[in-house]
């Protein structure tokens, strides 16, 4: 694909994915859904790790209300057409990916940034469920997303009063893995996506299964599942490699799915 709005860099089992509109402070239009869903599909099967951000002072403001190319008008049809296979083309990335939030993440840029494995954001980014604010409610997964991430109380909060929540905030609460200072944000996600990267893709997929499946689980369907995926990433080589470096005192060299 031709990316418009956005750009593709892979790198050293890398893929970064960086949205640009900085102009509109890359709020997605129907082009960017499509392209967002092609990146990460791309990225998925070529890298080891895929990180999201975005240009400019923002990370994404999200539904860009001046465009209606994609919907006629009707948000029921965007979210079916545009914003359900874009998700989910980011919930079944079978590598690690971050979204590294380098500014507002307001609306559906808020729960964009929420469906990913992990969220990292410099300490001046802020995220705001605004979809209130015109008469709509959050949407783009976020009805999902925050009640698991940060809990009913302040999904619910979040929800209706749709005010700015801090980094820091956000860090408290358990809505995102960490918020970093703004002068090392950027060589720090880098680090972590490197580090990513360069380890047991294999497990980090079992991982990712089977955290999210704990949500529809028994506790004993929950057991089962773990010994299912334990036993997947205990026949790689990543397995064996990660025993024999423990044993011999030296860095684990893991090959990745």
């Amino acid at each position: 694909m031709d990316y418009q709005t956005l750009t593709l860099n892979i790198a050293d089992g890398v893929a970064t994915i960086m949205l640009d509109r900085p102009d509109v402070m890359n709020a997605m239009n129907t082009q960017m859904r499509a392209e967002i869903q092609h990146a990460m599909t791309v990225s998925g099967k070529k890298a080891r790790c895929v990180v999201l951000t975005g240009s400019g002072r923002a990370f994404c403001s999200g539904q860009d209300l001046g465009d209606r190319s994609g919907d006629d008008g009707d948000p029921e049809q965007s979210l079916r057409d545009e914003y359900e296979p874009m998700l989910r083309a980011i919930f079944d990335c079978p590598v690690p990916t971050i979204a590294a939030v380098n500014g507002a993440a307001a609306g559906a840029g808020a729960n964009l940034a929420l469906a990913f494995d992990v969220v990292i954001a410099s300490e001046s980014a802020y995220f705001m469920q605004a979809f209130t604010r015109i008469g709509l409610i959050p949407d783009a997964g976020g009805t999902y997303t925050m009640p698991r991430t940060m809990g009913m109380a302040k999904a619910m909060g979040a929800s209706l009063f749709a005010d700015k929540i801090t980094a820091r905030q956000a860090d408290n609460w358990g809505m995102i893995w960490e918020a970093v200072e703004d002068g090392v944000f950027v060589d720090h996600w880098k680090a972590r996506a490197a580090y990513l990267a360069n380890g047991p893709t294999a497990a980090y997929a079992s991982a990712k299964i089977a955290i999210r499946g704990t949500w529809d689980n028994t506790r004993d369907e929950q057991l089962a599942l773990e010994a299912k995926e334990q036993g997947n990433c205990g026949r790689t080589r990543d397995f064996k490699e990660g025993v024999l470096a423990f044993m011999e005192k030296r860095k684990a060299g893991f090959e990745g799915r």
